[in-house]
């Protein structure tokens, strides 16, 4: 299999890396740090109408930690803000336009938001819209989706509980495609977030060749043809609204298996979805290795592009990385060219990417924040500069 290639210079061992210390595309200011522009080679694409539409999608940022949060509370308004995010306004969501976002990725826990016959709250999806028409009627593309119902209760992808899991599906977005069905395709729907056994030993990992792993595969496919079903359904532009459908726990890995195939869709307008936190111990584990020099540091990134492009966008299917960042470990300079190569190989191949921002900057934890919403500041424009001008 070809790897994406880095055009090298008249040194062999490094990697051809233009430098820029401005902002071109990004109403951000720089600190002065050098911003990589890595020179990828772009792999060759068929002319298709999805992959047209991940491109206009640019590079895109997550509102994380916010709606997703699972606190239950009598007070609906209190979840909003009870991991550590304040009350969005639509002055934050112009914040991450102006810096150079062009799509806004808006996670939703609903389980917590509903009653026994899974009716959502009108205030909850009230407050929804509210936030998705702060990126929308702006000019931004959104990501809506469903997110961390993944639960025996909720969405499970084993065969005794798939059954209740389409239900679940069912319930909810025939009422989110009631709710939005007059908007247009710059909202996009994505069935599930990161579907898996929850607590369980396969959590995050089940042998490709195991009955588990067929049995997991076969359960998340249904479970997306019933989404994809469910919003064709549906009244107003929900006919040929796009969509996104992830694989097991969205990994590249199980999405580029055999056995995974996206839903049929009359439409034709169903994308993939996907998440790739690589290389793992540098950008998502808590491990020492804190270095990324673009050329020795990215053949996971690589990996992950050409199994991508082999099966989906070398054939014209649209693909979507819904996460993916660098949690900080005192290595910005790292984390920069990170950012930088990570959405320029991804560009190389028909991808579009979404930064994971979970507004978190300090402790020991998952450090994927870039814009602090409480300060209204961006603590990383330089890792902003290095996505924009990229991407």
């Amino acid at each position: 299999m070809k790897k994406l290639s880095i055009i090298f210079g008249a040194l062999a061992v490094s990697a051809a890396v233009l430098f820029t210390s401005c902002a071109p595309e990004t109403g951000l200011d720089g600190t002065g740090a050098e911003i990589p522009s890595p020179e990828v080679e772009a792999r060759e694409l068929p002319q298709s109408e999805a992959l047209d539409f991940v491109k206009n999608l640019k590079v895109g940022w997550n509102l994380g930690n916010t709606l997703d949060a699972t606190a239950n509370y009598q007070n609906e308004e209190a979840s909003e803000t009870a991991w550590g995010s304040p009350v969005i306004t639509e002055e934050m969501i112009l914040a991450v336009k102006q810096a150079g976002f062009n799509t806004v990725r808006i996670p939703v826990t609903w389980h917590t938001h509903m009653d026994e016959s899974y009716k959502i709250s009108d205030f909850w999806l009230n407050r929804v819209k509210e936030i998705v028409d702060y990126a929308y009627n702006n000019g931004m593309y959104v990501i809506l989706n469903i997110h961390h119902d993944t639960d025996p209760l909720y969405v499970f992808p084993s065969y005794e509980k798939l059954e209740s899991s389409k239900e679940y599906i069912t319930a909810v977005w025939t009422q989110l495609c009631e709710k939005f069905k007059d908007y247009g395709d710059r909202l996009i729907f994505e069935g599930i977030n990161e579907p898996r056994q929850i607590g369980t030993s396969n959590e995050w990992w089940i042998d490709t060749k195991s009955d588990t792993a067929k049995e997991c595969l076969d359960c998340i496919m249904q479970i997306n043809q019933t989404f994809v079903d469910t919003v064709r359904a549906s009244g107003g532009n929900n006919a040929t609204r796009w969509l996104m459908t992830p694989s097991y726990c969205a990994s590249y890995i199980f999405a580029t298996d055999q056995l995974f195939s996206l839903p049929n869709d009359p439409a034709n307008r169903t994308l993939l979805s996907v998440h790739a936190y690589e290389p793992q111990d540098f950008a998502l584990n808590d491990s020492p290795t804190n270095t990324f020099v673009i050329g020795r540091s990215s053949a996971a990134i690589d990996n992950v592009m050409d199994a991508l492009y082999e099966k989906f966008t070398s054939k014209g299917i649209g693909v979507v990385m819904g996460e993916f960042g660098a949690r900080s470990k005192d290595n910005l300079d790292a984390r920069i060219a990170y950012a930088a190569y990570y959405v320029k190989a991804a560009r190389a191949v028909g991808i579009s990417c979404v930064w994971w921002d979970n507004n978190a900057f300090e402790g020991n934890g998952e450090l994927f924040g870039l814009f602090d919403r409480k300060a209204m500041e961006w603590k990383y424009p330089d890792i902003v500069i290095a996505l924009v001008n990229n991407s």
